[in-house]
């Protein structure tokens, strides 16, 4: 039986970025993904990048993924991981008019800078918005998109390349946990390997692999859509946005088209592997209609299809990160910010699994969910905000 110093479970953006950070640190790393890298939600992710968050820890994580991928190709030995630096404005309600100054205020202050801008300054600027039923809005500027599978295969490569070993196509089927002498992780193929310490990065699978070594999860799965329009006559909206008024994000892809995705939360679904992955057509027309009515300028946009994926989501819409049993790590739940996260995250996470936590992941740990200790996430219906 093989034995290595530590064992991820999960080849997408979370398990790849503690690989990548991991991959430097002189310690023995496998990687288990049943699949392929970024071949599961990670893959069919929106990529939208911003540090527009409210929680303190989390606005500093997203900003250093930011600067990650900013220098993606240095980092990585010449990956590219398809970033886009376009801005990102937030449209609110009245309701959060005083909430947005302070966040943009804090925000600037650790070097993300953001305005708020009032409704004659957004007038002004995004001459293309209907301003109904808004109050003010945020105006990231170093907000953006990525690919998510070049951003995940990159890390992944880079990780490779210092020393990490990734079985693809190799599914975890038990986890033996043997308390202070690590786990034993049996495969699909009869093979067993015997890890000091294990994270589980598995995204909606992380639950049950969880309870295995003993730690009951309150994690769900979520069924939630993008939409994929053309542009048609009018013209592009070159920035990411999201309208918090309407429950909605949306960011241009290419030169033709743009996607749209709802900011709300959708209903649980019992099995992660029977997803119904097809857009509905009453799913893309409801999203179009909030679109046009907040951008009339695009009434003629063309609907192209989407697709349909899953979020692993926590009762309080942010992420579980913690150890859960003697040497066994979680970073799931991550409630549609994964892949924003994601490439600052991991550095923390490997911490973690060193031995070595950074105090503020402690908020984040499974215990808060018995000791009433939630967080506070989104702008009201708008969880997937954080």
């Amino acid at each position: 039986m093989d034995h290595v110093d530590i064992g991820i479970i999960g080849g997408g953006v979370h398990g790849a970025s503690a690989a990548f950070h991991l991959g430097d640190r002189g310690v023995s790393t496998v990687v288990f993904e049943r699949g392929d890298v970024a071949g599961g939600p990670t893959g069919r992710s929106s990529a939208v990048c911003r540090a527009y968050y409210t929680n303190p820890f989390l606005a500093r994580v997203a900003r250093e993924s930011l600067d990650l991928l900013d220098r993606f190709a240095e980092v990585t030995g010449g990956h590219d991981a398809g970033y886009h630096r376009t801005g990102g404005l937030f449209i609110h309600g009245p309701e959060d008019i005083e909430e947005v100054r302070r966040t943009a205020r804090d925000l600037t202050a650790i070097g993300t800078i953001t305005d708020a801008l009032s409704v004659d300054e957004l007038a002004d600027r995004f001459p293309a918005f209907d301003l109904t039923g808004v109050g003010i809005g945020g105006w990231e500027q170093g907000a953006g998109y990525a690919d998510p599978v070049l951003t995940t295969q990159g890390l992944m490569a880079r990780a490779r390349d210092t020393g990490v070993e990734v079985r693809r196509n190799t599914e975890v089927v038990r986890l033996e946990h043997r308390g202070g002498r690590g786990t034993i992780v049996h495969l699909g193929d009869g093979t067993s390997v015997d890890v000091d310490r294990l994270l589980i990065a598995a995204g909606p699978w992380s639950g049950p692999l969880a309870a295995q070594v003993g730690a009951e999860l309150p994690l769900t799965a979520e069924r939630h859509v993008v939409a994929t329009y053309g542009w048609g006559p009018a013209p592009r909206i070159e920035h990411v946005f999201a309208d918090i008024v309407q429950g909605y994000y949306a960011k241009p892809e290419r030169s033709d088209h743009f996607i749209v995705g709802p900011l709300t939360p959708s209903p649980t679904i019992d099995d992660p592997d029977a997803i119904d992955d097809r857009l509905l057509d009453e799913e893309s027309e409801e999203l179009a209609t909030k679109v046009i009515r907040r951008l009339p300028g695009l009434e003629e946009i063309e609907p192209r299809g989407g697709w349909a994926s899953l979020y692993d989501v926590s009762p309080d819409w942010q992420p579980v990160i913690g150890e859960i049993a003697d040497g066994v790590f979680i970073d799931a739940g991550t409630s549609g910010h994964g892949f924003k996260l994601a490439p600052g995250l991991g550095r923390y996470v490997a911490d973690l699994v060193l031995g070595d936590p950074d105090p503020g992941l402690e908020q984040f740990g499974p215990e808060r969910f018995t000791t009433g200790a939630g967080l506070a996430s989104g702008w009201g219906d708008a969880r997937i905000l954080g």
